[in-house]
């Protein structure tokens, strides 16, 4: 158990590094309203995902450390909208259509209502 949570806090300390190094990077050479940095990681954290997954699929190719270092350490760290997408395919592919659907708007809608929830609260006890 603690194991595996150094391997998962190792790759999340390197995965959040790396986010930061990449959106400072591209919004500081291409500054623009849209957060392309935060867009940028988020597709490549998916790309990457997708390869961490597949690859365990294949049966030895990744130990079950070293998935946890690179897609709940390294992914989760440097962007969770890969989970989250990474969630929502296995859920398709797996024929749970409504459960996909179900989970994708939920996440969508709460989180941006929790988002603002959160706002608001700042805004009332200050």
């Amino acid at each position: 158990m603690y194991r595996s949570l150094l391997f998962i806090g190792i790759g999340s300390f390197i995965g959040g590094i790396c986010r930061y190094l990449l959106q400072q990077l591209i919004q500081n050479n291409y500054p623009s309203s849209v957060p392309f940095g935060t867009l940028i990681v988020n597709i490549t954290g998916c790309f990457a995902i997708g390869l961490v997954y597949e690859l365990a699929a294949r049966g030895n190719l990744l130990s079950s450390e070293m998935r946890l270092f690179l897609a709940t350490g390294l992914c989760g760290g440097y962007t969770t909208f890969s989970s989250f997408a990474y969630e929502n395919v296995s859920m398709v592919l797996d024929g749970e259509f409504y459960y996909s659907m179900l989970y994708l708007v939920l996440s969508v809608v709460v989180g941006f209502g929790a988002v603002h929830a959160g706002i608001l609260f700042i805004k009332l006890i200050s």
